[in-house]
């Protein structure tokens, strides 16, 4: 087991802006998952994902039970899911994923961040063709037998297992599953009693850029800036 395969990260916005945006996003992700599978946890593995991850940003008890509650009201919005792909400064290929309730709106958005910022909004699969999507699990390591669970896990479409780094620099352990184990994984981890940090669907890029200081922080301004959206749920890239 070695140090797991990591992305570049970066803090440029205030952390109380960061936060705001994790419980936006998180919410979001609740209202979705309720619309598709009921507010049960017990019978919605999609809702218990979004537990998790509510947990690890440490998103109050009564923020999630609202978002709960507003999501099975008449008046919720419907969000729909969908996945921008596009350059940034000096060719590093991003992916941006979305829960929209207006796709006209967000498209011009997007398109008008990478525009101001050096970037070229692309077309379906100009991008995501570099990026593998996973299903990614923290967990603390504490009280676990690494090699015993990597051959229990083999079973369960476990791809990649190591050292990473949790939401506040934390060490955590690094499971990756191929997107269609996503729920495999999820169900061996509960049934052996083991509740992830968080757990996410991600886009892993199969190859990354490196880039000097300077122009790494061109590309991460972007980032910033598309993070920031409100329409906007999660941004990969595959600068190193």
């Amino acid at each position: 087991m070695g140090r797991i395969f990591e992305v570049r990260k970066h803090t440029m916005f205030a952390r109380w802006d960061r936060m705001a945006k994790q419980f936006t996003r998180i919410g979001k992700e609740i209202a979705i998952a309720v619309k598709a599978g009921g507010p049960d946890p017990a019978t919605n593995p999609a809702l218990r994902r979004c537990f998790q991850n509510a947990k690890s940003v440490n998103m109050p008890k009564d923020r999630v039970e609202a978002a709960i509650k507003r999501a099975q009201g008449k008046e919720m919005e419907n969000y729909d899911e969908i996945l921008y792909e596009g350059y940034g400064p000096h060719g590093v290929a991003i992916l941006v994923e979305t829960a929209t309730d207006n796709h006209v709106r967000t498209v011009a958005n997007v398109k008008s961040h990478f525009n101001k910022l050096g970037g070229t909004l692309g077309n379906s699969g100009s991008v995501s063709f570099q990026f593998k999507k996973m299903g990614v699990f923290k967990l603390k390591p504490e009280g676990l037998n690494m090699d015993d669970l990597e051959l229990e896990l083999i079973d369960h479409g476990l791809e990649e297992m190591g050292e990473g780094t949790g939401e506040h620099d934390e060490p955590v352990i690094v499971l990756r599953a191929a997107f269609p184990d996503f729920g495999s994984m999820q169900k061996a981890l509960e049934e052996k009693g083991i509740t992830p940090i968080s757990s996410e669907i991600e886009w892993i890029p199969t190859s990354t850029v490196e880039l000097p200081e300077e122009q790494a922080q061109e590309v991460l301004k972007l980032v910033d800036k598309l993070e920031q959206d409100e329409d906007v749920q999660k941004v990969f890239y595959n600068l190193k």
